[in-house]
């Protein structure tokens, strides 16, 4: 009597000899003897894998979870069945004593903000493992390093110091440029003024030097007979006031005689 089994696909056919591996087969419907031939089956599809969070110990010794995924897919069934009671185990050993030995090269702060890198790394810490395991580690991800809950605590104070200091620059900073910007306002609205009174004082200087101008200018050429008008009209006025006493320049007297009004004016007094 004969045994019927059949091989999945994507799927490697190992066969048994009285316990011992004899044979690989292939994908498909395949006869052996029982009790004295076995055919066991292994997938050579990739599988994810989550590793369980465990912790690490960092440069500065801080504490932090790590919580790791990768994929993987059997290269050798036979290795993988029949070198390692459990090779995916041994694979997961193999991952986090790689990921101890990066990360513990590292300070806290590098390694929260290094994930990127320490994937790279690790990737290629880990290789190929096919002729360890029968395994190959396809693709590998830190999914979160957490810190311990005490220094979790320490860097949120850290941080909330931090945004208040910032803060706290912000606000002076913005004070002190509000200081800056009214100063200036008031500097220039003074400056402003005073320029505007020193031009109205230049105009103003300007007016009554070019009137004066005008004025010797027209003086300088005007005749005689327009002052002797002058004085006639000047003189003319004092004869009709009240007014007793006259003093006049002493310089050319004489010439005061020809001015009819004031010789009128003489002779009544004599």
């Amino acid at each position: 009597m004969l045994g019927i089994k059949i091989v999945h696909q994507n799927h490697k056919g190992l066969v048994e000899l009285l316990g011992k591996y004899h044979h690989s087969v292939d994908a498909g419907l395949h006869f052996y003897i029982p009790l004295i031939q076995q055919i066991h089956a292994v997938s050579l599809a990739m599988s994810p894998l989550k590793l369980p969070d465990y912790s690490i110990i960092t440069k500065d010794n801080a504490d932090i979870s790590a919580s790791v995924t990768l994929n993987y897919h059997v290269t050798d069934a036979v290795k993988y069945r029949y070198e390692n009671t459990d090779s995916v185990e041994s694979m997961s050993q193999l991952v986090r004593g790689h990921l101890r030995d990066i990360i513990g090269r590292m300070d806290l702060n590098e390694a929260l903000g290094s994930t990127s890198k320490i994937n790279q790394e690790l990737a290629a810490a880990i290789g190929d493992l096919t002729n360890t395991y029968g395994i190959n580690v396809d693709r590998i991800n830190i999914d979160q390093l957490k810190p311990s809950v005490s220094i979790q605590d320490s860097m949120d104070k850290q941080l909330k110091a931090d945004r208040e200091r910032i803060a706290a620059i912000a606000k002076a900073e913005g004070e002190a440029k509000s200081i800056e910007l009214t100063t200036k306002a008031k500097n220039d609205a003074l400056i402003a003024t005073a320029e505007a009174q020193a031009k109205a004082t230049r105009t103003r200087a300007d007016a009554e030097s070019y009137r004066i101008e005008q004025m010797n200018e027209s003086l300088d050429k005007a005749k005689d007979g327009y002052f002797k008008n002058q004085t006639i009209q000047a003189f003319s006025q004092l004869a009709t006031s009240n007014t007793n006493t006259v003093v006049i320049s002493g310089d050319n007297p004489g010439e005061l005689g020809n001015i009819p009004v004031i010789q009128k004016m003489l002779e009544n007094n004599k």
